[in-house]
């Protein structure tokens, strides 16, 4: 009996425990308290120069599995510790075009590692624009922006903040650069489109400050940008110099005012773009990255910004272009304007090197130098990293990719789905059962011409259109799936116009969204595959439905599209849902957040209730 009563007490020991652990380790707000502050202020005291000078660079550092002796590691281990780096942003590695997403467990033991290797406890930020999914697997995921401004719930935005929050927290990451705060009224624009919110100012606002109330709730700081706006260019700044040339007025009334409501929501730093702003700053060779005007006398003094500057990447074309002779220049001009982080120096030991020499002759004050570190140190402070720097890796399976939280994302990505133009001669598509289960790889379906699908992507070894074919034939299991991308779209032609000929109903998903770095970023399909797109409609305009699965724009260039829905998002979540909306297994009742020239204005979308239950992967052989 004793022995019983025992094994209770001790089970309700542990129930207790874990309850009460649980809660204890739930991000909070963020909040700069007296203890964290002295901490920031007794630690600048002490820190050399370099030391310093360290702080207020951010290098990247790409999460996966490494071996505490791989040369990898080491490096990245000694990097951080010759130059004192007091921020690392968390990426991935790529191999080309593939994105080589890891898992949450990998990262967050890395990112912990770093910060027991590390003299001072590390900020670590990420782009994190939809979501953690974006870089790391078992996430939850999410859409595009654009399709939040489809969407049209500050609600919906101010849960993404959240649950993204939460999320990045739980593996070690206090920074996301997100939200976006550009205005994209520029429909050529190739590096922004379903980035942003949408095209109006006060929507795309109103979605900012609800993310970045979210966001707080989980304790994650956050950043808006493109400042001064990104959003009437058309140049990937990547790759170039991106120039907004518009008037102080147009500033005024559409660039700034998101800016304004995220300062307002209490956003705790602004990056800056590298893009030319003629009227406010009109020196040709000085990028807003670089430019007092814009960063000290626009950004701090008028609108009155006291959080962290931080520039973009300065390895981006954008500003490498300025100091291709002399490249540490580059950190050192874009200080002295007012930024407070150096992002991504294209080169770390000579950008390094020439602060250093900056401050040691006076042309960066030391008193300069230490309001920037003072602001850093404070915010590592407010996150409590001088308390406890690293997580709890036994958390992740109760916090990372919960039912609710992917429900939510799945529940986004369909509220989103946009129809533009209807002939009432395709939708909504006939579900034609499901595949006969059997024995493992003893199962093969017939594939006919009925229904063709047609994948237009940049590559056929992504997984775009993966998740689309595998909904569609979940319900027309003898589907025509074909992939096709431009290296391969004129060789394919035939066998895809012979297919669309044939079939009662055509498909054709449509993957262009805005790619960073790429070489001719067009956002038009000025490619093989757009000429193949176009002798489609030609042939088969009246029974095809073409669907957007990025960039809604795309039909200003295709004017005989009879049937068009977007779904602003290329996300697996969007996948599915453009199926779901194509069966008629949803309602449809998402609107144009941007204009579409010559096809439809913002606002637009017709609206269908659900006409048939759901279908889909759920009744596929597993």
């Amino acid at each position: 009996m004793k022995r019983f009563c025992f094994a209770i007490l001790l089970s309700l020991t542990l129930v207790f425990s874990v309850t009460s652990f649980a809660k204890e380790k739930k991000p909070q707000p963020l909040t700069h308290s007296e203890r964290g502050d002295r901490w920031a202020e007794k630690t600048l005291h002490k820190l050399t120069l370099q030391e310093k000078i360290g702080q207020v660079f951010m290098v990247w550092c790409r999460a996966g599995f490494l071996n505490v002796e791989s040369p990898e590691y080491l490096q990245l281990r000694e990097t951080m510790q010759k130059y004192h780096v007091g921020s690392f942003a968390m990426t991935v590695h790529v191999d080309g075009p593939f994105l080589l997403r890891t898992g949450p467990y990998e990262a967050a033991e890395l990112l912990n590692r770093l910060q027991r290797d590390s003299k001072l406890p590390l900020l670590f930020a990420a782009d994190f624009e939809r979501g953690v999914s974006m870089r790391l697997a078992g996430t939850t995921n999410f859409p595009h922006a654009m399709a939040f401004g489809a969407d049209g719930s500050a609600a919906d935005a101010e849960a993404f903040g959240r649950i993204t929050g939460e999320e990045a927290r739980a593996i070690g990451v206090h920074w996301n650069f997100f939200p976006d705060a550009d205005v994209n009224s520029n429909p050529a624009n190739p590096i922004i489109n379903t980035r942003s919110f949408g095209e109006d100012p006060k929507e795309v606002g109103d979605l900012v400050a609800a993310y970045i109330k979210g966001a707080h709730e989980a304790g994650m700081l956050t950043t808006v940008k493109h400042f001064p706006g990104h959003g009437d260019t058309a140049t990937d700044s990547h790759l170039g110099v991106a120039s907004v040339n518009v008037d102080r007025t147009h500033l005024d009334s559409i660039e700034l005012p998101p800016f304004r409501e995220a300062i307002a929501a209490g956003v705790d730093s602004v990056m800056v773009a590298h893009v030319t702003v003629p009227a406010l700053d009109n020196d040709p060779n000085h990028v807003a990255t670089i430019s007092p005007t814009v960063v000290s006398d626009l950004l701090e003094k008028q609108l009155g910004f006291k959080g962290i500057v931080v520039t973009d990447a300065l390895d981006m074309a954008g500003v490498t272009h300025l100091f291709a002779n002399d490249i540490g220049r580059a950190a050192v001009e874009a200080f002295k304007a007012g930024n407070d982080l150096l992002l991504i120096p294209a080169d770390l030991a000579a950008s390094y090197a020439a602060m250093l020499k900056a401050v040691q002759s006076g042309e960066i004050s030391r008193q300069r130098l230490d309001h920037s570190v003072l602001k850093i140190l404070k915010t590592k402070g407010a996150l409590g990293l001088n308390v406890k720097r690293t997580v709890d890796i036994n958390q992740l399976a109760a916090v990372i990719g919960k039912p609710e939280n992917i429900a939510f994302g799945e529940k986004v990505a369909a509220s989103a789905i946009t129809l533009v133009r209807d002939n009432g001669q395709v939708l909504p598509l006939k579900s034609e059962g499901t595949s006969v289960a059997g024995l493992p790889y003893m199962t093969r379906e017939e594939t006919r011409n009925d229904t063709v699908a047609v994948i237009l992507s940049e590559d056929v070894r992504l997984d775009s259109g993966h998740a689309f074919a595998r909904e569609l034939r979940a319900r027309i299991p003898n589907a025509n799936v074909l992939y096709v991308d431009p290296r391969i779209a004129a060789g394919m032609s035939d066998e895809v116009l012979n297919a669309v000929a044939q079939a009662k109903k055509v498909i054709a998903a449509v993957y262009v969204i805005p790619t960073a770095g790429k070489i001719d970023n067009s956002m038009n399909m000025a490619d093989a595959t757009g000429t193949l797109l176009q002798q489609l409609l030609d042939r088969a305009g009246q029974k095809t439905a073409v669907v957007a699965m990025g960039n809604p724009y795309l039909a200003s260039n295709f004017p005989k599209i009879e049937n068009y829905m977007c779904t602003f998002s290329n996300a697996s979540v969007s996948e599915v849902a453009a199926v779901q909306a194509l069966f008629g297994e949803i309602p449809i009742h998402g609107h144009l957040p941007v204009t579409i020239p010559n096809i439809a204005a913002r606002g637009a979308g017709i609206e269908h209730p659900a006409q048939v239950a759901k279908g889909g992967s759920e009744n596929a052989p597993k």
